[in-house]
C-alpha cells in the first residue's frame, strides 16, 4: 500500500514540482511563456521584436506610405462622383448606430449599362473597406432618381471605424458635419 500512495504522490499536480518554462511561438510569431492552464500557471506573451540585423544595411528606403484617397462605389472600381447626404443615428449608450446615404442622380447609373449592376455599397479608405448591401433605388417616371445605402454599426469599435472613414471623406470632398 505505501508503494502505490508514493506512485500517486508523483503523478499528483499537487504534490509535483512546477515545469520548467518553456518558450513557444505565439499566433504573431511573438515569444511566449506557457504552461499547462491546469496548473494555475497563466499564460504571458511579450510583444513581438522585429528581426536585428547583424550588420549594417548599407541601402535603407524610407517607408512608402500609399494615400489612398477615400471613396464610395456601387461597383467595385468605379468610384461615385455624387457627394451624398448623410443621415447618422446612434443608440444612448453609444453601442450601435445607423448611417443613411442619399445619393441624388447618382453617376453609377451612367457607367453600370458598361460595368454592370450595383452589387453593394464599398466604403474605401486606407484602412480598408467597409460594406454594406443594403442598398435601394428610387425610380421617377421610370428613370433612377435616387439611391439610398443604409450601413449599420454594431459596436463602438463599428462606429468608431466609420467615423474615420467619414473624417477623411469629408476631407477630402469638402463636407461639413451638423447636428440637430
Amino acid at each position: 500500500m505505501p508503494a502505490v500512495m508514493k506512485a500517486l504522490a508523483a503523478t499528483s499536480l499537487v504534490s509535483a514540482p512546477p515545469k520548467p518554462r518553456r518558450r513557444l511561438a505565439g499566433s504573431s510569431g511573438a515569444p511566449c511563456q506557457s504552461h499547462n492552464s491546469f496548473s494555475g500557471i497563466s499564460l504571458r506573451c511579450r510583444p513581438r521584436r522585429y528581426p536585428v540585423y547583424s550588420r549594417p544595411c548599407s541601402f535603407r528606403s524610407p517607408v512608402a506610405m500609399l494615400a489612398v484617397k477615400p471613396a464610395i462605389q456601387f461597383i467595385q472600381g468605379t468610384d461615385e462622383q455624387t457627394i451624398p447626404d448623410v443621415r447618422l443615428t446612434k443608440s444612448r449608450d453609444g453601442t450601435n448606430g445607423t448611417a443613411i446615404f442619399e445619393f441624388d442622380q447618382p453617376s453609377v447609373f451612367d457607367s453600370s449599362a458598361e460595368l454592370g449592376d450595383i452589387t453593394g455599397f464599398y466604403m474605401i479608405d486606407e484602412e480598408g473597406v467597409l460594406q454594406t448591401v443594403d442598398v435601394s433605388a428610387k425610380f421617377v417616371n421610370g428613370k433612377p432618381a435616387k439611391v439610398e445605402a443604409k450601413y449599420v454599426m454594431r459596436t463602438a469599435r463599428d462606429w468608431d471605424r466609420f467615423m474615420r472613414f467619414m473624417e477623411r471623406y469629408s476631407q477630402a470632398n469638402g463636407l461639413q458635419f451638423f447636428k440637430n
